[in-house]
């Protein structure tokens, strides 16, 4: 079994969203609006595909995104965890072609403050 740190941050986001009440769940989909599907790819190339909706429900999926993702980021484990982490920005991920993006270029530059969600106290700011 390949083992990707993408699954446990994806579980972590998961438990993170899993917390939330209906109103900071509907504050992440205001503030986002949109539909992610991760495409993350280990050194052994094995690739694993999570769908992040916050465009209606607030939930992060195993597999691909249905209905269409409006953007679909395409990186390996290693950025992800980087980007998840914030060790690595975005945009400089995107320009150093780390990390690919298909769709709604825009809606890309949201991930990290999406994945960042459990590195902050979500009742800090409501």
């Amino acid at each position: 079994e390949t083992r990707l740190q993408a699954s446990d941050i994806i579980v972590d986001l998961h438990t993170a969203f899993d917390g939330f009440t209906d109103a900071e769940r509907q504050a992440q989909v205001k503030k986002t609006k949109g539909i992610f599907e991760l495409k993350i790819t280990n050194d052994e190339k094995k690739e694993a595909v999570w769908t992040i909706d916050l465009k209606k429900n607030g939930v992060i999926l195993k597999g691909l995104a249905s209905p269409k993702a409006d953007v679909t980021l395409i990186m390996s484990d290693d950025t992800f965890s980087q980007l998840a982490s914030g060790k690595m920005d975005g945009q400089k991920a995107f320009l150093t072609g780390k990390l690919k993006a298909k769709g709604n270029i825009m809606l890309a530059t949201k991930l990290a403050a999406v994945l960042q969600v459990n590195n902050y106290d979500i009742n800090c700011c409501n």
